[in-house]
């Protein structure tokens, strides 16, 4: 089918796009936390996750294909001009701290790598080669990205395939028991933070669709089965080896330069999409600058950050990225669904009502995940926060500062 204009994106391009997102080292150490629950609670705990992480996230999206606005923008339909300035900032820091886990995670990976098979022994160079690598991917544009992104992901999924394959011919795997060190309900949540913190950045790439239809499709598919499959591979890999880290097993296996390519071009994948939509958030504040510019700075305090990340807070940090961004969505998709408001106020600075419903909904959040919820705290925070703003709408959107 012939593309009329080369900026559009159709469900193709969508399921590459976030299938590449979805295969990562942060997904594989995120299913690696869940090895606990055992092989069969924990692959139910992957796939219920991403049955209500998917659709939340592709629900999110929806806005950016029909309104053709980016994320953070959409949110001034709810919060107004000033609400999305502070929301941009969060999301930066939010988009910052994943260019720094995914560069560290990945460098360290990659050292572990050229140790065995070239006795090199430089995080640093690592983290360095990633970033450089990943500001050359922005440089390439949206366009070119479509080109690289197919054939990226498609070896990347081979690659994969492999990966699996030497992890789940050991049969042990399927007949592990499950541990006390983490529930059921830490482990859904732990899965649902991940589609969730690209709530801020879908409506960046929906935005560009042809039609609604396949972005949410697209996005849908690609994803699920790219992340439920990064997911999985962490859990066979963190049961068989006691490691979340895969590049270890990869390496008992003989399989170096899979397991370095697979790091390489997943996390370059990944990171292009973080830097991007930070671009796009500082855009929102300071809309003259080159959104390029923006990605490639963010790109450089990423990589920096990187060489001082510990591995020890990235749960609470998934868990700081559910609070913020779960009760956030839950208002606009209230309002833009249920509600009906789906344009933008010129008029509308800040609605302190909204925000002030937000601030409730970051504290349910950790009330939920205090109290350990069965269902984690993502999906009960979203239902309650979206109950107080509708039933009390007339009052809270009276409580507005207009130009």
């Amino acid at each position: 089918m012939k593309k009329e204009n080369d900026s559009k994106l159709y469900f193709w391009d969508f399921a590459m796009l976030w299938c590449g997102a979805a295969i990562s080292i942060a997904e594989i150490m995120t299913g690696g936390l869940i090895a606990p629950l055992g092989f069969k609670w924990g692959l139910i705990a992957i796939i219920c996750g991403h049955v209500i992480g998917t659709a939340i996230l592709v629900i999110g999206g929806i806005i950016g294909s029909r309104e053709k606005i980016p994320a953070i923008t959409s949110t001034r339909i709810s919060f107004g001009v000033y609400g999305s300035y502070i929301f941009s900032v969060l999301n930066i820091l939010q988009l910052i701290g994943w260019t720094a886990v995914m560069i560290n995670t990945a460098a360290q990976s990659l050292n572990l790598i050229s140790v065995k098979m070239w006795n090199i022994n430089n995080v640093a160079l690592w983290s360095f080669v990633i970033g450089l690598l990943v500001a050359i991917w922005i440089i390439a544009g949206m366009v070119g990205f479509k080109k690289i992104n197919t054939i990226a992901v498609a070896l990347l999924f081979i690659l994969t395939i492999v990966m699996g394959w030497v992890i789940f011919k050991n049969n042990n795997i399927y007949h592990s028991t499950a541990q006390n060190s983490i529930s059921f309900g830490s482990a859904l949540e732990l899965v649902i933070v991940m589609p969730l913190s690209w709530l801020p950045m879908i409506s960046d790439y929906t935005r560009f669709a042809v039609n609604g239809k396949q972005a949410s499709a697209g996005s849908f598919l690609g994803y699920f089965i790219g992340s439920s499959w990064m997911f999985i591979i962490g859990l066979g890999a963190a049961i068989l080896s006691k490691n979340s880290d895969p590049s270890a097993i990869m390496l008992a296996s003989n399989l170096g330069i899979i397991a370095f390519a697979i790091v390489v071009l997943s996390t370059v994948t990944t990171t292009f999409m973080d830097v991007y939509s930070a671009g796009i958030s500082f855009l929102n504040i300071v809309p003259k600058f080159n959104e390029k510019i923006a990605a490639v700075v963010i790109t450089i305090i990423g990589t920096v950050i990187s060489l001082a990340f510990s591995t020890d807070i990235y749960m609470n940090f998934l868990y700081a990225i559910g609070s913020v961004f779960a009760p956030l969505f839950a208002v606009l998709l209230a309002d833009y669904f249920l509600k009906k408001k789906r344009k933008i106020e010129d008029t509308l600075l800040l609605n302190v009502g909204s925000m002030l419903v937000w601030i409730v909904g970051i504290i349910v959040y950790y009330i939920f995940i205090k109290i350990d919820f069965v269902l984690g705290a993502t999906v009960p925070s979203m239902i309650l926060t979206a109950l107080i703003y509708i039933i009390g709408w007339n009052y809270i959107n009276r409580w507005k500062i207009v130009r």
